[in-house]
């Protein structure tokens, strides 16, 4: 039975979809004017590892996730730029796209581009115009939140607050409420446009999300997520838009938002100094070490990304990885443990099963470190490739790294002293070995090195 965490009710819910097995999951995707940051990766690895293992629970899951093609910030960045916005668009969703891959990020089932969405978003727009719930002023097509009675059940509020979006706030003198937000943009003469029914413009940020979702999903459907800083005005708007023109709440069953991620316990951002991409990232460090680390800490959680929590993750992964090696190489196989089978994995669903506490299940596979010694190899080496189908951290191809002809000089000559049971010449290599930066140990499977911390 699988609970979760749901944002409109602040509790946790039994989760039962709509339809039986099948799952229409949506998340934001991002506004491609820049290449993807660490926030990014924190919520993108998140619904990656909950769509795989929601999968593997038996689920038939549509992963739908958005482009936002067009944007004040495209066409802003486009200008200083000077290449057209759908240049800088494309370029930065390719970004994203590699950035994805590499992480390991490949359970979205389709991504849509807004710019391919434009009649859907008029026809919202038009039928929103139709229903009293929206109206014209001069840079565009405005939604009246004061005719929402609803407007505001998610966040519990209708203001704006310190973890909002702010930076997608429509300001225009002609708004008759300080909240309303712009559903359709009247373009400028240099700017992108699509012709309409109120002239030629583009579409508002909140209106696209609903005009794909409505597209692929219908009205209603089972799972929205995203970041906590989407909650309002973003997730909000979208909430007021669709149920508005559908007459039927809620338009999500579940909303699902993941904890913010910050950097020496900072808000990331460029005027800080502080801004990591993917990118920069991955220049000292794996793309194993980035997904590990984020899916070690709950998905609701915040993270603060510093030093520390880097080395103690590189720690937690060499750990593992020498019991993979362990497990994979043990001579001596204990007896088939039934129980501990089932034991075992009970544990760890009951622990992905409650809003996916990755923590309390990871903590699992540490306790099977601990009690290497007493368990069944081929046992825990199912277990671990099991759960592995939605972590994707822990038989992640690793690359041999290459030893250099001094190293390996030395290494013979103490196999040459071992065989010759010279245990004290041996030593004496280990020691200058030592001195070269590399440890060496003695396995059933012969003698491995590896770097010194």
């Amino acid at each position: 039975m699988i609970k979760l965490y749901n944002t409109l009710s602040r509790k946790k819910e039994i989760f039962k979809p709509r339809q039986g097995k099948k799952i229409k999951l949506f998340v934001c995707g991002p506004t491609v004017y820049d290449s993807p940051h660490l926030g990014h990766a924190r919520t993108y690895i998140a619904f990656d590892m909950i769509a795989k293992y929601l999968r593997e629970r038996g689920y038939d899951i549509f992963y739908l996730q958005n482009i936002t093609d067009i944007d004040d910030k495209i066409i802003k960045r486009a200008a200083e730029r000077n290449i057209a916005p759908q240049k800088l668009a494309r370029d930065f969703e390719k970004d994203y796209r590699n950035d994805m891959k590499a992480l390991k990020v490949d359970g979205v089932t389709k991504y849509a581009r807004a710019t391919n969405y434009v009649k859907e978003i008029l026809s919202q727009t038009k039928r929103l115009l139709n229903k009293g719930y929206a109206y014209q002023i001069k840079d565009g097509i405005y939604y009246d939140i004061s005719k929402f009675k609803n407007y505001g059940k998610l966040s519990k509020r209708t203001t704006i607050g310190a973890e909002s979006a702010i930076s997608r706030i429509d300001e225009s003198l002609g708004k008759k409420n300080k909240g309303d937000f712009c559903l359709w943009k009247f373009s400028r003469p240099d700017e992108p446009k699509w012709k309409s029914p109120w002239g030629w413009g583009r579409p508002g940020w909140h209106i696209e999300d609903t005009a794909i979702t409505e597209k692929f999903f219908g009205p209603q459907y089972d799972i929205h997520g995203g970041g906590r800083d989407l909650i309002f005005p973003h997730h909000e708007a979208e909430i007021s838009q669709m149920e508005a023109i559908s007459n039927k709440a809620p338009l999500v069953k579940y909303w699902l938002h993941t904890g913010f991620l910050t950097v020496d316990s900072q808000k990331m951002s460029k005027s800080l100094g502080n801004f990591i991409t993917i990118k920069d990232f991955l220049k000292n460090h794996s793309p194993r070490l980035l997904r590990f680390l984020i899916i070690k800490s709950a998905y609701r959680s915040p993270i603060d990304y510093n030093g520390s929590a880097i080395l103690q993750a590189e720690k937690e992964l060499e750990r593992i990885d020498e019991f993979v090696d362990s497990l994979k190489t043990a001579r001596t196989r204990l007896p088939q443990n039934i129980s501990w089978k089932l034991e075992t994995d009970k544990k760890f669903g009951n622990a992905m099963d409650d809003d996916f506490n990755t923590p309390r299940a990871i903590a699992i596979i540490f306790r099977l470190i601990r009690q290497k010694n007493s368990l069944n190899a081929k046992d825990v080496l199912e277990f671990l490739r099991r759960a592995d189908k939605f972590f994707d951290f822990i038989f992640w191809p690793r690359k041999e790294e290459e030893i250099p002809h001094e190293l390996s000089r030395l290494m013979e000559q103490r196999q040459k002293y071992r065989e010759q049971k010279e245990w004290r010449k041996a030593d004496e290599i280990r020691e200058e070995m030592k001195k070269l930066g590399w440890t060496i140990e003695d396995t059933d499977e012969g003698p491995k090195v590896k770097r010194l911390q």
